[in-house]
């Protein structure tokens, strides 16, 4: 006898192709999958090798995710045109998921640095730093706006871009270096949000690649001025152009109760 026109029993059928035998019993009480032949005697249920390619299609499809019915759908209308067809789909549906996956890993990664930067921050110290060109949305916004409205901002618009929560995106507020050289150490003009993985588009704040000095404020938002006027005289004593804007965020957040543990980490863009 041909190899190929041996007869495997539904365990040896199941062992072959890594499944249990149970799956192959349901697959042809549901109709998807039937055994070759049936002993009329016994009513045991054997299959050959010429069904493993289209067992084989049948758990890929599975692994994809794909429906049963649409499996089943598939299998009354077999062709190359209806399974390129659910396969581009299935690609379509990975890529989103691939894509969702590397936001949550840059979204982790900062929140590690964040952690790193507390366990290790000197909150005395003015530095300077290298940072990566970054893409932000920005909303306009005047000093007069309270923290309520802010949240309800941020909430839409990253409601815009389809994140599921908040923690999904990193958020803070800018202040023109402009402002800031005037003695406007409130006069804040925009919040950012910098969404993991979000590429360059017309409209975006970019958030430009270099060298930035870096400082933290711990405490009363009432007494930032004090060390915005701080970096101003470091930054004079070194030297630096200071350009841009100054961006501020919150490093602390899941890890304070009390507001007045709050550390706010500011950045401004250095010249040259």
């Amino acid at each position: 006898m041909d190899e190929k026109n041996k007869l495997l029993t539904i365990g040896q059928f199941a062992a072959l192709h890594g499944i249990n035998k149970k799956t192959l019993m349901w697959y042809d009480e549901i109709g998807l999958f039937q055994p070759a032949a049936v002993n009329p005697i016994n009513g045991y249920r054997c299959y050959d090798y010429h069904q493993s390619p289209i067992l084989e299609t049948i758990l890929l499809l599975r692994e994809l995710n794909v429906s049963v019915a649409d499996i089943q759908e598939f299998m009354k209308n077999r062709s190359a045109e209806n399974l390129k067809a659910l396969l581009e789909q299935r690609i379509k549906e990975l890529d989103l998921q691939l894509m969702h996956l590397q936001a949550v890993r840059k979204t982790l990664c900062n929140y590690h640095q964040d952690m790193v930067t507390l366990l290790t921050m000197d909150l005395s110290e003015i530095s300077i730093v290298e940072k990566e060109a970054c893409c932000l949305v920005t909303i306009d916004i005047d000093r007069d706006i309270t923290f309520e409205k802010e949240v309800e901002l941020i909430t839409a618009e990253t409601s815009r871009y389809q994140l599921g929560r908040l923690h999904d995106a990193s958020y803070g507020s800018m202040i023109p270096v402009t402002s800031l050289l005037a003695g406007s150490f409130d006069d804040y003009t925009k919040l950012f949000i910098e969404i993991p993985l979000l590429s360059q588009k017309s409209g975006l704040h970019i958030q430009p690649k270099g060298k930035y000095i870096r400082a933290f404020h711990k405490g009363d938002w009432d007494k930032i001025p004090l060390r915005y006027q701080e970096i101003l005289e470091q930054a004079r004593r070194q030297g630096l152009t200071l350009c841009g804007y100054s961006y501020e965020k919150g490093i602390n957040e899941a890890v304070i109760d009390k507001v007045e543990d709050y550390i706010v980490q500011i950045e401004i863009p250095v010249l040259g």
